[in-house]
Formats: C-alpha cells, structure tokens, sequence
C-alpha cells in the first residue's frame, strides 16, 4: 500500500476514485475547489465543471438514478444554491450512491457568511460524516458511498477550510470497480408529486431514525476512554484541538454528526464526570443532547463565532492562562487588486464618473475598498443585477441614473443570467456591466461555458456572453476593451443615461492567466512628472510615491497595461517594449 501526503481535498478526491464514482460535477468556490481539479486527474470518472451548484447537484442526481456512484462539490453558499434539488432528492433516495461534498468555511476566510451546512443537513434530512483529517477524509467518502447505498440517501460529508487545506499523511487503496445498478421506472419514489412525497416523507422519517439507531455501532463513531474526569464530544478538525490540549481526556469522536447516534452519547456521557461538547460554529450537536437531559458544557464557553483552537480548550476548560504571542510586524498589507487587472481600470472610470454599483462575488468586490470605492453592495453569486433592478423598482428610473450592476463573467453564468432575464421581462431600466476577464479568477482560475475549455481540458464552443444577452431582447450590448477608458467612459455615460436595459461587456483577460503574455513595462519619466498623483489614484501596487512626491514605478511587478499613463495628463508615465 502506497502512502502519499494529500490535501484533505485531495484525500476526498481519491476516495471518490477509490469508492467506484464515476460522475462528479461542481461550481468552483474556495475551499472545495481543489477537489475537482483533483477528480479530473482520474481518467475513469467524468468530471466537470457546472454553471452553478445547483446543476452539479442535478447532474450529480440523474447519474445517482441511472445507478452509477456520483458526486457534488461545492462550498457552504453553494449549498444554499443546491438546496432546491437536495431536499426533494432526500425525499427520493437513490440508486447508484449519492455524496454532497460540503466545504465550510469557520472563520471567513473567502466567504460572506459563516453558515453551518449542519443545519442545512437537519432541515433537508440528510446524514451527514465529518472527517478529521486527511485519511479520514479518503476513507469517510469511501464509508458515505456504502451508507448512501444501504439507507437509500444522499450523504453529505462535511468538510472545513482547515481540513480542506491542511495535508496529511494517506494511505492509498485501490480502485473499487461497482456495478452499475439497474434502472427501474418507479414514479412513486422518483416523481416528487404531492401525493408521492408524502409517503416519502414517511420513509425519510424512518430512515433517520434507523440511521440514528444503528449509527452507535458505526466504525466511524467511536469512544476514547482516558481520564473519565473530563469528557469531550466533538467531531471534525476540533478532534484534533482536543487531542492536542488534553491528550488523556476521554473523547467520543463522532465522525456521523446528523443524525447523532443516542445510545453511544448516553453511554458515553454516564462514564465521564464533566462533559464538554466542543464543536465550531453553531451548536448542532449540544443542542440535541442537552434536549436528551444530559449535562454538558458548550456555547456557554465556547464562541459560536470562527475557528476553535487548542489554546480555547486550554483557557476555558483547563483555566491555564495562555499567553498570545504578537505576529512579526510586517508591512500591513491590504487586499488589493493584482497589477495589471482589467478591474482596476474599469473601476477608475466608474470613480471618476462617481458612479456607484451594485456588486456582486468575485475578485472584482474588491472595487467596495480605497482607493477604488465603487463597489457598494454585495449580497451573493447573481445579486448584482437584480439589487440594481430592485432598487430601480423602488426608487424611480432617475434613481439610478448614477448606478451600474457590475459581474464577473462566470458569475454571470453562474446566475446573473436569470437575473438579466428578469431586469427585461419585467421591463426594467438599467446598465449591467460584466467584467469579462476570461476565468473564474478569485478562486484559482477555472474555465466556464463561456471560455471554450472544460475541466478535463477539452475545447470546446464558447458561449458568447454578448449573444446571450443580444438573444434576451437587448438592444444595447456593448463590447469594450477594459483598458480602453477613454472609450469605456464614454460608452457608461451614453448607457447609464438611456431609459433601457443596457449590458457592457468590458474584455481583458485576468492578468495572471497562465500564457498570457505582456510584451510592455510602464516607466515613469521623471523630468515630466508634475508629482499630481493622479497616476496613483486606482491604488496599482507596482507604483509608489519617492521622498521628492514623484512617482516609481516597479518593473518586477508591472505588466505594462498603460492604466497609469492614460491617467497622467503630462507624458510623465511612458509604455516601453520589452
């Protein structure tokens, strides 16, 4: 058996190879990416990536009924986007085996909210297995699968930013080759009617219960018994915070966190003097087993908010004072648009027109801080167009004669279609600006419908966002280059001002898009320099401010996209090839 250090995404990845899946399909979002850049890797499943999360979770659906194994990745906003199709497949069941890969995100590291997929996984029905490191990762995939099979269920397996990330040590198995499960008709248990899904339901009741009957017994809930004078429950990457802090404590490590198996947490609980339930974001667990009558210590102590630690363990439950080193004192270093980023100019002109926008989730809410201070709203994947038509709905056409929508290109295909297409049904007055760079950039660079490339690396036709739009009914569709201001600022002038729906396509790839070439550098012509700061106002990180007030320039990180030198009024900045 070959042992190999893996991400835990890359532990999940493996153990959809080794437990016999054959489709899986996903959105990109941080921090699940990397696990189907990872599947791809495996010639033997279909992999690739889906406009939204809700059609990797139907995709992933209709291979689970032909009686394949089939996964869905995404992170936790994802699966409010998937919820539609997970609920009702709950109700369902599958064939071939079924696993959501659910990837929170404790302490917001790349996400707008904290939420606990755990909560989604009770109200929806649905079991679900938390790994706490990268073995367990493999292994409780492979375990999902079985469960799924047996119980009739979709499985969620719950994973975090920490483990996501975080490399362990694998043991590596081979390939499960599973038959293919025969396809039957069977409208009562696949057509989601009303009078089909209540008896579902009750089926779905019953299912959970056994799951939390037969769940004492599973390999992957187990007892640690130590010291019987402090207890702990808990699940997850805190497991390893325990271990750590009170590596003699008793533990009972639930590795099925919903439904919680009863009988081994009375057993357990009854055999320990004081009991902790030590588990990140919200309080799921102890909820449950406090409404069981079982003393325990949780929330009461334990934040609600971000990542756990061991040094929590130590100083709430151990009382020991724990002293908080100060960081290295580094250079403050705020986020900030990379150099040479199409966004940064388009957000140049938005600043100088005082224009405000509606935002939207990608690299591009980085335009809400200084100094590009345009982004003023941002919600979720989609929300940009249809705050903006909101708001036209509310206040007036006038209104918004000084607002924009703007959306990255895969977002739009994400969701800003519908939204799009509901601004012009409803006959909606507004201007959408999609900033076109060619990639899913904030998380790592993934092709999309619109960029010719799939997952797996294959050509394919490109969606050409400026059709879509033209096919909706649009009259006003415009493609410009990003870093042609002049033009750029002349086109949201003319549209912002029109009693119509209008799209602006700004096009520029993301400047760090692997065989992007830059045959220029920006340097600064010193004689010239008027020391205006004007060259500095859209904040690139490869221009500075010497001691005399004139402006450097470094070479090592400019790209040459000549945004400094439109923006100065003296010839003091020149484009050189290098």
């Amino acid at each position: 058996m070959e042992k190999k250090i893996m991400l835990g995404n890359e532990a999940i990845a493996r153990g959809a190879y080794e437990a016999g899946v054959k489709v899986s399909a996903a959105y990109p979002g941080t921090p699940s990416t990397e696990i189907s850049e990872n599947i791809a890797l495996y010639n033997d499943i279909y992999a690739e990536w889906s406009p939204n999360e809700k059609v990797a979770m139907e995709v992933a659906i209709g291979a689970s009924i032909s009686g394949v194994r089939a996964m869905a990745s995404m992170k936790h906003v994802g699966v409010n986007v998937a919820s539609d199709p997970l609920y009702t497949i709950s109700y369902s069941g599958v064939n071939g085996g079924l696993v959501l890969v659910a990837a929170d995100d404790p302490g917001l590291y790349s996400s707008q909210n904290e939420q606990d997929t755990r909560c989604v996984a009770r109200a929806a029905l649905v079991p679900v297995l938390e790994p706490s490191d990268s073995q367990e990762a493999k292994d409780f995939v492979k375990y999902a699968y079985g469960l799924s099979e047996k119980y009739d269920t979709p499985v969620i397996v719950r994973t975090t930013t920490r483990l996501a990330h975080s490399q362990g040590t694998v043991t590596l198995e081979d390939r499960v080759e599973v038959e293919d499960k025969p396809y039957q008709r069977d409208p009562g248990k696949y057509v989601m009617m009303p009078g089909n899904a209540i008896g579902r339901h009750v089926y779905v009741e019953q299912r959970m219960k056994a799951m939390a009957e037969d769940g004492s017994a599973f390999p992957i809930n187990r007892a640690e018994y130590h010291d019987t004078s402090i207890g702990f429950i808990t699940s997850g990457i805190p497991y390893q915070y325990v271990k750590e802090a009170c590596p003699n404590a008793s533990v009972l490590k639930l590795g099925m966190v919903h439904p919680l198996p009863r009988k081994l947490i009375e057993e357990f609980a009854s055999k320990v003097e004081k009991l902790y339930i030590f588990e990140e974001l919200e309080p799921v667990i102890e909820e449950q087993v406090k409404s069981w009558g079982i003393e325990a210590i949780g929330k009461e102590i334990f934040t609600v908010q971000g990542e756990y630690s061991a040094n929590m363990i130590r100083e709430k439950v151990l009382g020991e004072k724990v002293e908080f080193k100060a960081p290295a004192q580094v250079p403050a270093r705020p986020p900030i648009l990379c150099p040479g980023c199409p966004h940064r100019s388009v957000y140049s002109v938005l600043n100088r027109l005082k224009i405000h926008a509606a935002g939207d989730i990608g690299c591009y809410t980085l335009g809400a801080v200084p100094p590009l201070n345009v982004i003023d709203t941002t919600v979720c994947m989609g929300s940009s167009i249809s705050t903006l038509h909101g708001m036209e709905k509310a206040k007036g056409k006038e209104y918004i004669k000084n607002w924009v929508a703007v959306i990255g290109d895969s977002t739009f295909m994400h969701t800003g279609v519908n939204s799009l297409m509901n601004m012009v049904y409803n006959q909606g007055t507004g201007t959408v600006l999609i900033l076109d760079n060619s990639t899913t950039g904030m998380t790592g660079h993934q092709d999309h419908a619109a960029t010719g490339k799939t997952l797996k690396g294959e050509t394919v036709p490109a969606i050409s966002i400026y059709h879509l739009c033209k096919s909706m009914g649009i009259a006003h569709v415009i493609e410009v280059n990003a870093f042609d201001t002049q033009k750029l600022e002349q086109t949201v002038k003319e549209e912002v001002a029109r009693d119509a729906v209008s799209v602006i396509i700004a096009q520029s790839p993301c400047v760090l898009l692997k065989g992007n070439v830059f045959p220029y550098k920006c340097r600064p012509v010193t004689d010239a320099c008027k020391k205006c700061g004007l060259c500095l106002k859209p904040g690139c990180p490869a221009l500075t401010k010497a001691e005399d007030g004139s402006i450097r320039i470094d070479e090592t990180m400019c790209n040459g996209c000549g945004l400094c030198m439109q923006l100065c009024k003296f010839q003091a900045i020149e484009q050189v090839e290098i």
